[in-house]
């Protein structure tokens, strides 16, 4: 009378469900890494990094330092950059020290930050599109 025919089984749809963000990678204070690093994911750097940084997010803590250049979506930065850097959105909090171009589509400077270098605004497809003058025949 109440049976169920058609359970659920661990078919395509669930085997591809959407992956949820997970914790960041951690780089502890004290770890010193020489070489280039690459994750998909959230990298929160509290050591020391010598070589170029790519990541889906990176938060540079006050004892973090990177010499090299970073490539993110997203880079919060609290302690020291030497290079370069490209992100859409870039935030430098009070106790940030920036020695190198900034890449951004948004970028936030809190004060006493400190930032030596170029702010270099990414172009992004809307914004030159909207930028692109609209051309209009008059009538005579």
């Amino acid at each position: 009378m109440f049976s169920r025919t058609n359970r659920p089984t661990a078919g395509p749809e669930l085997a591809q469900a959407p992956r949820k963000p997970g914790v960041a990678s951690l780089i502890a204070e004290g770890v010193q890494i020489k070489g280039d690093l690459a994750s998909e994911g959230d990298i929160h750097l509290d050591g020391r990094l010598d070589g170029d940084l790519r990541a889906g997010s990176l938060t540079i803590g006050e004892t973090g330092a990177v010499t090299g250049a970073i490539y993110a979506d997203c880079v919060e930065v609290r302690g020291r950059v030497t290079g370069t850097l490209c992100a859409r959105k870039v935030r430098l909090l009070a106790t940030a020290r920036v020695d190198g171009d900034i890449s951004h589509t948004e970028l936030a400077i809190e004060a006493g930050a400190q930032f030596e270098g170029r702010s270099l605004a990414l172009v992004t497809p809307a914004a030159e599109a909207a930028a692109e003058p609209v051309l209009s025949v008059a009538a005579e």
